[in-house]
């Protein structure tokens, strides 16, 4: 089976695929074009794109020797998983193995955003630390705060556990179906879960969750409050999350992602009361290793007549 590896793996994961696959492994660390991605689905018969490709809808409108997309992560809002269904094409994902590392990061958002810590660590380097003071860089307690979750699935789940047992917090949640979240946790409306010390969001992307987070959601949101996305950029109007942290509307917040990453506004950089990192909710040797081997996975049983694990 040709399989097209859309960007480069951990050294683990290449060995395996080039052991069991005639492989091409692309050295271009760029995401697909439409124009590339038309060119792969017409030579390749299976390949592993990963965030950023361009599957959508209209790239599927050529030829079409492709039988398989094993995306290399979770999220799959780069892939129309429809329009590939519809000419054929099975699609997976790799589930569970991305999950704890996503909530760590999550938590380091946290902590970073309320405890200032990314504006302490310019100031270090600028050789601008004059000293100790009692008053200086007064950030805010996390201990026995409030939690606010929006979308309580694996990811979701994973944080409020790490946030209730480890800090303490009481955790409210928001999602659109209800769920056992596992843990003391009280399902509320959106509007509840905004009013909370901390509001993480956690939910997948999609036409119904684009800008879920704008103006008017932040408006709701106390005004010692931090919103930390470790989701997708879309979910969360960047404009309007850029006027309010200008207007010191909301306390802070701590961004994985952004809406048009890796485009990441001048505005947004110049803020002082916002952490950002640059996607590294997975970046960690394990994970990717077992993100790859999940693909792995789901190529070998396609390959060998099997239903893949992780179809979407």
């Amino acid at each position: 089976m040709r399989v097209l590896v859309t960007r480069a793996l951990t050294p683990r994961v290449e060995a395996v695929l080039r052991a069991e696959f005639d492989v091409e492994i692309r050295t271009d660390d760029t995401p697909l074009t439409r124009a590339a991605a038309m060119r792969a689905l017409s030579d390749f018969d299976a390949i592993l794109p990963t965030l950023g490709d361009d599957f959508g809808a209209r790239s599927f409108d050529g030829a079409i020797r492709t039988r398989m997309l094993a995306n290399f992560g979770v999220g799959y809002n780069h892939i129309d998983v429809a329009r590939a269904r519809a000419v054929g094409i099975t699609v997976t994902n790799t589930p569970g193995a991305v999950t704890d590392a996503t909530a760590d990061i999550a938590l380091t958002l946290i902590l970073m955003s309320a405890r200032r810590a990314a504006e302490g660590e310019r100031l270090v380097r600028a050789g601008g630390w004059t000293g100790w003071q009692p008053t200086q860089m007064l950030g805010q307690h996390v201990t026995g705060k409030r939690l606010g979750v929006i979308g309580m699935g694996r990811i979701g789940r994973a944080i409020a556990r790490r946030c209730h047992y480890g800090f303490g917090m009481e955790v409210v949640f928001h999602n659109r179906s209800a769920v056992d979240p596992g843990l003391p946790a009280r399902q509320v409306s959106l509007a509840q879960a905004l009013g909370a010390d901390f509001v993480v969001l956690a939910v997948p992307s999609s036409p119904e969750t684009r800008h879920l987070i704008g103006a008017a959601e932040l408006a709701q949101m106390a005004p010692h409050a931090h919103l930390i996305n470790i989701a997708r950029g879309e979910i969360v109007d960047e404009v309007a999350l850029i006027a309010a942290l200008q207007a010191r509307q909301i306390g802070g917040a701590g961004l994985d992602v952004y809406e048009f990453e890796p485009a990441v506004p001048q505005a947004l950089r110049d803020l002082g009361n916002v952490t950002l990192l640059p996607h590294l909710g997975t970046a960690t040797e394990e994970v990717r290793d077992a993100m790859g081997l999940m693909a792995v996975e789901n190529l070998r049983a396609f390959r060998d007549g099997k239903a893949p694990p992780n179809v979407l």
